[in-house]
């Protein structure tokens, strides 16, 4: 029985292999050709578990391709994947106001700086990027 735990991967990391293929392909892909991306050594079924898991938490979506789906990630990168579950997260919570607060309270002097910056706060106050959230939108 210690083979077989010692053979498992580690938690997400199937998922990351799967939307690394999926980010690879640049454009929609079934199970099976998800299997063949990452070499075959995982079963076609393991491969439909993790879309269908990937898909329950929005990071793909998928759209029918004959008897089965195709999936394209709704995430371009690792980034985007992180903020998504950052998302997630604070929309678990009614108090989003306190959940931003304690995040914030608990960041680097260089994290809350970059945070800064990218709100358009920061000690200069302009932000060059255009758009609601740079200086000119507030």
């Amino acid at each position: 029985m210690s083979d077989v735990t010692s053979a498992r991967r580690p938690a997400g990391e199937l998922e990351a292999e799967v939307l690394a293929a999926l980010w690879s392909a640049r454009q929609p892909m079934t199970p099976q050709d998800v299997q063949a991306a990452l070499g075959g050594d995982l079963a076609r079924t393991t491969i439909a578990t993790i879309l269908a898991r990937l898909h329950d938490k929005g990071t793909v979506e998928r759209t029918r391709a004959g008897r089965a789906y195709a999936y394209t990630p709704t995430v371009q990168d690792t980034a985007g994947l992180a903020a998504r579950r950052m998302h997630t997260e604070l929309g678990r919570e009614a108090d989003r106001s306190t959940v931003l607060a304690r995040f914030v309270s608990d960041l680097s002097a260089e994290d809350e700086q970059l945070l800064r910056d990218l709100l358009g706060d920061g000690a200069a106050g302009d932000d060059p990027r255009p758009g609601p959230r740079g200086s000119a939108g507030r």
